[in-house]
Protein backbone atom coordinates (compact mmCIF):
# COMPACT_ATOMS: atom_id res chain seq x y z
CA UNK A 1 0.00 0.00 0.00
CA UNK A 2 2.68 2.46 1.00
CA UNK A 3 5.98 2.45 -0.19
CA UNK A 4 9.07 4.84 1.07
CA UNK A 5 12.19 4.78 -0.55
CA UNK A 6 15.67 6.63 -0.41
CA UNK A 7 14.05 9.63 1.57
CA UNK A 8 15.88 12.30 2.71
CA UNK A 9 13.90 15.15 4.52
CA UNK A 10 15.74 18.56 5.63
CA UNK A 11 15.04 21.55 8.17
CA UNK A 12 16.49 23.92 6.13
CA UNK A 13 20.26 22.42 6.57
CA UNK A 14 19.26 20.10 9.29
CA UNK A 15 18.83 16.74 7.47
CA UNK A 16 16.52 15.15 9.69
CA UNK A 17 16.22 11.47 7.45
CA UNK A 18 18.55 9.76 5.77
CA UNK A 19 17.91 7.75 2.78
CA UNK A 20 14.95 5.84 4.54
CA UNK A 21 12.56 2.90 3.43
CA UNK A 22 10.49 1.22 4.27
CA UNK A 23 7.07 -0.97 2.68
CA UNK A 24 3.47 -1.01 4.61
CA UNK A 25 1.05 -3.77 3.21
CA UNK A 26 -2.48 -3.52 3.07
CA UNK A 27 -4.09 -4.17 6.36
CA UNK A 28 -0.86 -4.70 8.23
CA UNK A 29 -0.04 -2.59 11.45
CA UNK A 30 3.30 -1.28 11.07
CA UNK A 31 5.09 0.46 14.18
CA UNK A 32 8.37 2.75 13.84
CA UNK A 33 10.13 2.95 16.95
CA UNK A 34 12.78 4.68 18.31
CA UNK A 35 14.05 7.09 20.79
CA UNK A 36 13.22 10.77 20.80
CA UNK A 37 14.51 12.85 17.90
CA UNK A 38 15.42 9.43 16.16
CA UNK A 39 12.82 10.91 13.39
CA UNK A 40 10.02 8.93 13.57
CA UNK A 41 7.52 12.03 13.21
CA UNK A 42 9.50 13.53 10.66
CA UNK A 43 8.48 10.51 8.57
CA UNK A 44 5.45 10.61 9.09
CA UNK A 45 5.07 13.91 8.05
CA UNK A 46 6.65 13.53 4.72
CA UNK A 47 4.21 10.79 4.39
CA UNK A 48 1.47 13.45 4.89
CA UNK A 49 2.85 16.28 2.89
CA UNK A 50 3.74 18.81 5.61
CA UNK A 51 7.22 18.41 4.77
CA UNK A 52 8.53 16.90 1.40
CA UNK A 53 11.59 15.10 0.86
CA UNK A 54 14.64 16.51 -0.27
CA UNK A 55 14.83 13.95 -2.54
CA UNK A 56 13.91 9.82 -2.61
CA UNK A 57 9.79 9.33 -3.25
CA UNK A 58 7.25 8.20 -1.59
CA UNK A 59 4.12 5.73 -3.34
CA UNK A 60 0.82 5.09 -2.43
CA UNK A 61 -1.10 2.66 -4.30
CA UNK A 62 1.78 3.13 -6.78
CA UNK A 63 1.18 6.33 -7.19
CA UNK A 64 4.25 9.14 -5.96
CA UNK A 65 2.58 11.44 -3.38
CA UNK A 66 5.51 13.06 -2.22
CA UNK A 67 5.24 16.14 -4.34
CA UNK A 68 1.17 16.69 -2.93
CA UNK A 69 -0.30 19.01 -0.79
CA UNK A 70 -1.47 17.38 2.49
CA UNK A 71 -5.32 18.03 1.33
CA UNK A 72 -4.63 15.76 -1.43
CA UNK A 73 -2.98 13.46 0.25
CA UNK A 74 -6.16 13.36 2.49
CA UNK A 75 -8.19 12.87 -0.20
CA UNK A 76 -6.32 10.24 -1.53
CA UNK A 77 -7.26 8.16 1.64
CA UNK A 78 -4.43 8.89 4.41
CA UNK A 79 -5.32 10.66 7.39
CA UNK A 80 -2.92 11.32 10.58
CA UNK A 81 -3.54 11.88 14.27
CA UNK A 82 -0.69 14.31 15.16
CA UNK A 83 1.54 14.09 18.40
CA UNK A 84 0.06 15.91 21.44
CA UNK A 85 -3.88 15.67 19.61
CA UNK A 86 -4.48 18.88 18.19
CA UNK A 87 -8.04 18.92 18.80
CA UNK A 88 -10.07 21.69 18.27
CA UNK A 89 -10.93 23.12 21.81
CA UNK A 90 -14.01 25.38 21.14
CA UNK A 91 -15.37 22.97 19.24
CA UNK A 92 -17.83 20.16 20.24
CA UNK A 93 -16.95 16.53 19.96
CA UNK A 94 -19.61 16.54 17.54
CA UNK A 95 -18.09 19.43 15.61
CA UNK A 96 -14.41 18.13 15.55
CA UNK A 97 -16.32 14.46 13.92
CA UNK A 98 -17.51 16.66 11.34
CA UNK A 99 -14.66 18.67 10.96
CA UNK A 100 -12.95 14.82 10.11
CA UNK A 101 -15.52 14.54 7.22
CA UNK A 102 -15.00 17.92 5.91
CA UNK A 103 -14.18 16.99 2.62
CA UNK A 104 -16.73 13.86 2.21
CA UNK A 105 -19.78 14.48 0.69
CA UNK A 106 -22.05 11.16 1.41
CA UNK A 107 -24.21 12.33 3.74
CA UNK A 108 -25.71 8.85 5.06
CA UNK A 109 -21.82 7.08 5.42
CA UNK A 110 -20.86 9.93 7.65
CA UNK A 111 -24.00 9.58 9.78
CA UNK A 112 -23.11 5.86 9.64
CA UNK A 113 -19.58 6.19 10.36
CA UNK A 114 -20.52 8.44 13.69
CA UNK A 115 -22.77 5.90 14.93
CA UNK A 116 -19.74 3.68 14.92
CA UNK A 117 -17.80 5.97 16.51
CA UNK A 118 -19.71 6.51 19.32
CA UNK A 119 -19.90 2.81 19.50
CA UNK A 120 -16.60 2.43 19.19
CA UNK A 121 -16.35 5.10 21.86
CA UNK A 122 -18.90 5.24 24.27
CA UNK A 123 -17.71 8.41 26.29
CA UNK A 124 -17.20 10.29 23.55
CA UNK A 125 -21.58 9.63 22.62
CA UNK A 126 -21.35 10.58 26.25
CA UNK A 127 -19.29 14.06 25.79
CA UNK A 128 -20.57 14.89 22.00
CA UNK A 129 -22.06 18.04 23.18
CA UNK A 130 -19.00 19.30 25.39
CA UNK A 131 -16.32 21.53 24.12
CA UNK A 132 -12.97 19.22 22.68
CA UNK A 133 -10.83 21.41 25.72
CA UNK A 134 -12.71 20.24 28.60
CA UNK A 135 -11.76 16.79 27.80
CA UNK A 136 -9.22 14.74 30.35
CA UNK A 137 -5.82 13.77 27.72
CA UNK A 138 -7.45 10.15 27.09
CA UNK A 139 -10.95 11.36 25.81
CA UNK A 140 -8.90 13.85 23.10
CA UNK A 141 -6.84 10.99 22.46
CA UNK A 142 -10.21 9.17 21.58
CA UNK A 143 -11.34 12.39 19.72
CA UNK A 144 -7.93 12.89 17.74
CA UNK A 145 -8.70 8.91 16.94
CA UNK A 146 -12.12 9.61 15.68
CA UNK A 147 -12.28 12.78 13.84
CA UNK A 148 -9.20 10.55 11.53
CA UNK A 149 -11.59 8.08 10.97
CA UNK A 150 -13.98 10.17 9.91
CA UNK A 151 -12.34 10.61 7.10
CA UNK A 152 -12.38 7.02 6.29
CA UNK A 153 -9.01 6.79 5.90
CA UNK A 154 -7.10 3.74 3.82
CA UNK A 155 -4.18 4.40 5.70
CA UNK A 156 -4.05 5.79 9.19
CA UNK A 157 -1.34 7.31 10.83
CA UNK A 158 -0.71 7.40 14.24
CA UNK A 159 1.96 9.42 16.22
CA UNK A 160 2.61 8.50 19.56
CA UNK A 161 -0.59 7.97 20.68
CA UNK A 162 0.07 7.29 24.32
CA UNK A 163 2.20 10.43 25.18
CA UNK A 164 1.45 11.86 28.24
CA UNK A 165 -1.49 9.60 29.50
CA UNK A 166 -2.20 7.23 32.21
CA UNK A 167 -0.93 3.54 31.43
CA UNK A 168 -4.13 2.29 32.13
CA UNK A 169 -5.69 4.86 29.42
CA UNK A 170 -2.80 3.78 27.40
CA UNK A 171 -3.71 -0.01 27.32
CA UNK A 172 -7.31 1.34 26.52
CA UNK A 173 -6.02 3.53 23.25
CA UNK A 174 -4.08 0.06 22.13
CA UNK A 175 -7.02 -2.36 22.70
CA UNK A 176 -8.69 0.43 20.47
CA UNK A 177 -5.78 0.37 17.54
CA UNK A 178 -6.41 -3.23 17.34
CA UNK A 179 -9.69 -2.97 17.07
CA UNK A 180 -9.91 -0.45 14.36
CA UNK A 181 -8.25 -2.98 12.01
CA UNK A 182 -9.96 -6.11 12.73
CA UNK A 183 -13.17 -3.92 12.20
CA UNK A 184 -12.57 -1.93 9.66
CA UNK A 185 -9.67 -3.31 8.04
CA UNK A 186 -7.51 -0.24 7.99
CA UNK A 187 -3.93 -0.19 7.45
CA UNK A 188 -2.18 1.76 10.40
CA UNK A 189 1.17 2.87 10.61
CA UNK A 190 1.93 3.73 13.93
CA UNK A 191 4.90 5.96 15.84
CA UNK A 192 5.76 5.45 19.06
CA UNK A 193 8.00 5.43 22.01
CA UNK A 194 6.47 3.14 23.74
CA UNK A 195 8.19 0.05 22.31
CA UNK A 196 6.77 -2.60 24.04
CA UNK A 197 3.26 -2.22 23.85
CA UNK A 198 3.30 -0.96 19.93
CA UNK A 199 5.25 -4.48 18.97
CA UNK A 200 2.22 -6.01 20.83
CA UNK A 201 -0.14 -4.98 18.58
CA UNK A 202 1.91 -4.47 15.15
CA UNK A 203 2.29 -7.45 12.43
CA UNK A 204 5.66 -5.98 11.25
CA UNK A 205 8.26 -3.26 12.96
CA UNK A 206 10.93 -0.79 11.91
CA UNK A 207 13.63 0.34 14.17
CA UNK A 208 15.10 4.09 13.59
CA UNK A 209 18.32 5.62 15.39
CA UNK A 210 20.06 9.27 14.42
CA UNK A 211 16.99 9.84 11.30
CA UNK A 212 18.45 5.75 10.32
CA UNK A 213 16.19 2.42 9.72
CA UNK A 214 18.61 0.29 11.52
CA UNK A 215 16.70 -2.83 11.77
CA UNK A 216 13.37 -4.30 10.48
CA UNK A 217 11.08 -7.72 11.10
CA UNK A 218 8.23 -9.17 12.58
CA UNK A 219 6.74 -7.40 15.77
CA UNK A 220 7.40 -10.46 17.43
CA UNK A 221 11.05 -11.14 16.47
CA UNK A 222 11.89 -7.49 17.76
CA UNK A 223 10.58 -8.11 20.96
CA UNK A 224 12.70 -10.84 21.37
CA UNK A 225 15.87 -9.50 20.18
CA UNK A 226 17.99 -8.74 23.04
CA UNK A 227 19.68 -5.45 21.01
CA UNK A 228 15.93 -4.15 21.19
CA UNK A 229 15.48 -5.16 24.68
CA UNK A 230 18.38 -3.45 25.56
CA UNK A 231 17.62 0.18 23.81
CA UNK A 232 13.67 0.33 24.08
CA UNK A 233 12.45 -2.05 26.04
CA UNK A 234 14.29 -1.40 29.73
CA UNK A 235 15.12 -5.15 30.08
Amino acid sequence: MLEINNISTFYGNIQALHDVSLKINEGEIITLIGANGAGKTTTLLSVSGIVQPKSGEILFKGEPIHRMKPDKIVQMGICQVPEGRHIFPYLTVSENLDMGAFLRKDREGIKKDLEQIYDLFPRLAERRHQQGGTLSGGEQQMLAISRALMARPRLLLLDEPSLGLAPLIVQQIFEIIKKIKEESGTTIFLVEQNANLALKVADRGYVMETGRVTMEDKASSLLSNEDVKKAYLGI
